[in-house]
């Protein structure tokens, strides 16, 4: 058993070298690992006060969600596979076969419990799983803000915010983006009525 358990947390361990593909695709300098991002939801889920989640719960669907990354990688829809492989790679066979032999490594209770929360954060069954699923977006553009401050570029991954808006339903979430959006609008009208030399 400590075998299969070292080569389950060697296999999790790659995701701090899995990058966040969307950020390779758009030249992000230093772009975060799966890991990074998996964290960062996990920590958002720790800090909801929705009583009516389960944060337990939450918690344990941020850090298992991309989990079967470490064997599949990371698809962004610019990898210009057609949506059919990609649900194949991502949601399907490919994605289920990899969690499988991941949560294989592990007892039977965990093997259990592991696969039961990526399929309840996969088939969006659950309060906490839709939740999860609004994190994962609302990390992403989080992220988004965060590297066109670093690069001095406000504006520039405008794409990611595109392919969010109208997906926040949880007022925590929808909160949080707004409070995004606000702080992100700032710095683009700075940007663009600054004078050029």
């Amino acid at each position: 058993m400590a075998g299969s358990l070292l080569q389950f947390l060697r296999l999790v361990g790659q995701l701090k070298r899995v990058p966040r593909t969307g950020w390779v695709y758009r030249n992000v300098e230093k772009p975060e690992s799966v890991s990074d991002h998996m964290y960062r939801m996990a920590i958002m889920a720790l800090v909801t006060e929705d009583k009516q989640l389960n944060k337990d719960r939450c918690i344990r669907l941020a850090l298992v969600h991309d989990m079967a990354e470490c064997i599949v990688g990371d698809i962004a829809p610019a990898d210009n596979i057609s949506k059919e492989e990609k649900h194949q790679r991502e949601e399907g066979s490919v994605l289920q076969a990899a969690m499988k032999h991941l949560t294989q490594l592990l007892s039977e209770d965990l093997k259990k419990e592991i696969y039961e929360l990526w399929e309840e954060y996969e088939h969006q069954s659950t309060a906490e799983a839709r939740f999860v699923k609004e994190l994962d977006q609302c990390e992403m553009i989080l992220q988004a803000s965060e590297y066109e401050e670093l690069e001095k570029m406000p504006g520039r991954l405008q794409d990611f915010y595109d392919s969010t808006s109208g997906k926040f339903n949880h007022p925590e979430v929808v909160q949080l983006v707004s409070s995004i959006n606000m702080e992100r609008n700032t710095k683009i009208a700075a940007t663009t009525s600054e004078p050029h030399s």
